[in-house]
């Protein structure tokens, strides 16, 4: 594990990041325009939706639908264990907690892009359905973190906009509308763009992962608002949701690389769809706090400790 982990750590997607990282901190000039940010977070979701597609088109009904089920049971369980974690180890309001366990129980992208990477460098095959569990824990986590946050407030926002929000978010729809592609074109209709989709994939990653280096860099002093209690939290909350993940797909014989792409969506904190949706549902959340406690803690040690730590978890309880 030793081993896999510091190869993980001078991977140039990890270093990348540390780069970003340090050109905040020494205070560089270094910025990348929010319109490049977007159009590369566009490419990596429908990258990923595409050659999920192509992937799922070869599994059997059969083989999916009790990942499928344990996603959705886990996207109802996360946010609220968050939530309840939250209340013991912090002093935050009810809205804050809501809002954070939104994020935890949503899932980040790139944190399971660089996962896929570091399973195929490792050559443990991934099951098609890979991305499907990426778009089903998207949305449930999202919306159990708003309706805590809501549910004693007299003053609300409709759920209609929430609804909204969540399910035409541009992860969504781009992961959903990919894999759609990707089914109905099958690995002859993707062969014409797969050069773009898949040769240059690890490329666009290495420049998005610059790109929050930076952000995280700028963000991290935010995090003292939220008291030593959400530093805790981030960092060892989704090793434990990380750890169940792999011990239930384990369980239900996702394989080797299954229960560990499924632990890692777990253990990982969403900064792209659930501030959208959170914004909108509880307007008077600090932000904040969830986007430095997720991308400023918790994906930084997802991305060089839990990946390899959740991988080994998986290889112990897979079949021998």
């Amino acid at each position: 594990m030793l081993d896999s982990a510091l190869t993980n750590l001078l991977s140039p997607p990890v270093l990348a990041f540390a780069l970003g990282v340090l050109a905040a901190a020494v205070k560089s000039d270094l910025r990348v325009p929010d319109a490049i940010m977007r159009a590369l977070s566009l490419y990596l979701l429908l990258a990923i939706g595409l050659k999920g597609g192509v992937a799922l088109r070869g599994e059997t009904a059969a083989a999916v639908i009790g990942p499928v089920a344990a996603a959705l049971a886990l996207g109802i369980v996360i946010p609220a264990a968050a939530y309840g974690a939250l209340r013991i180890m912090t002093q935050l309001n009810r809205v804050d907690r809501g809002a954070i366990a939104a994020h935890y129980g949503s899932t980040s992208l790139v944190t399971f892009t660089a996962a896929l990477v570091f399973l195929e460098s490792a050559t443990i095959p991934v099951p098609g359905y890979a991305a499907t569990l990426l778009a089903v824990l998207e949305i449930p986590g999202i919306l159990v973190g708003i309706l805590l946050a809501r549910r004693h407030l007299a003053k609300t926002v409709g759920w209609g906009a929430t609804f909204h929000e969540v399910l035409t978010g541009k992860s969504v729809l781009l992961l959903v509308g990919g894999l759609a592609i990707g089914m109905i074109a099958g690995p002859t209709g993707y062969a014409p763009i797969a050069p773009v989709f898949t040769d240059g994939f690890r490329g666009v990653l290495v420049l998005f992962l610059l790109a929050l280096g930076l952000e995280v860099g700028h963000r991290l002093s935010t995090i003292r608002d939220g008291g030593r209690g959400l530093v805790v939290f981030a960092v060892l909350f989704p090793l434990a949701a990380g750890a169940l993940g792999v011990a239930t797909g384990s369980f239900i014989g996702m394989g080797v690389g299954g229960a560990a792409l499924f632990g890692v969506l777990c253990a990982s904190a969403s900064y792209i769809a659930a501030p959208a949706a959170v914004r909108i549902a509880l307007p008077d959340a600090n932000l904040a706090l969830s986007l430095t406690a997720s991308i400023g803690i918790t994906f930084p040690i997802n991305l060089a400790l839990g990946i390899p730590l959740l991988t080994w978890l998986a290889q112990q309880l897979g079949p021998h």
